[in-house]
């Protein structure tokens, strides 16, 4: 009986194998999971924007840097430090800096909205507050088990949350505008790419 049932299996399982082999679909980690379909969260498909949202983000980039003086550009630190990458951050450290990232960008291109660009910043942080959005979907990646580091990333993490109680409003806007174009084709890709950022 044990034989049989064997024996009636295996033409499923070489049947799936060919599926997945002809789909292109490779196995999955838990963590890579967590960020593709885990409820509701499809953060995988941010890999790359489309041309108009891209547009729309170098628009107001560009009107960003044309509206800040240059003097208010000075900061005392840096926000987002020189060497940041997020391919140097663990599979599951790599959605909570770049949550921690977009809060500080809305945060700032929020208050910049309010006052003066609210038309040419209206879709950017649209978009923006929807990444956010699927990326608080997938929730927590972070192995369950075991002390959390308290390297690199919880060096970042802190940077981006007391820069606005640090920084001026014309640093941190500067900053966020020169960091854009890295969230959203280094930063976001690699998120969406999981195990796979290089």
């Amino acid at each position: 009986m044990k034989l049989d049932v064997a024996v009636g299996c295996t033409p499923v399982l070489l049947l799936v194998a060919v599926a997945l082999t002809r789909t292109g679909a490779a196995p999955v980690t838990r963590h890579l999971r967590a960020l593709s379909d885990a409820r509701g969260c499809h953060i995988a498909q941010f890999k790359s924007l489309s041309p108009k949202e891209l547009q729309a983000f170098k628009t107001a980039k560009d009107t960003l840097e044309e509206a800040l003086p240059l003097r208010d550009r000075r900061c005392g630190s840096r926000p987002f430090p020189r060497p940041w990458s997020l391919r140097r951050l663990q599979d599951w450290e790599r959605p909570v800096a770049l949550e921690a990232e977009l809060a500080l960008t809305l945060k700032v291109l929020g208050a910049v909205a309010n006052r003066t660009l609210g038309d040419v910043l209206d879709r950017p942080l649209r978009t923006l507050s929807y990444l956010r959005s699927q990326l608080q979907a997938c929730g927590p990646a972070a192995p369950t088990a075991g002390p959390r580091p308290w390297g690199r990333l919880q060096h970042w993490l802190h940077r981006l949350q007391v820069a606005p109680r640090k920084e001026s409003p014309g640093c941190l806007e500067a900053s966020v505008t020169f960091n854009l174009f890295r969230l959203l084709t280094r930063d976001l890709k690699c998120v969406a790419s999981g195990h796979l950022c290089a």
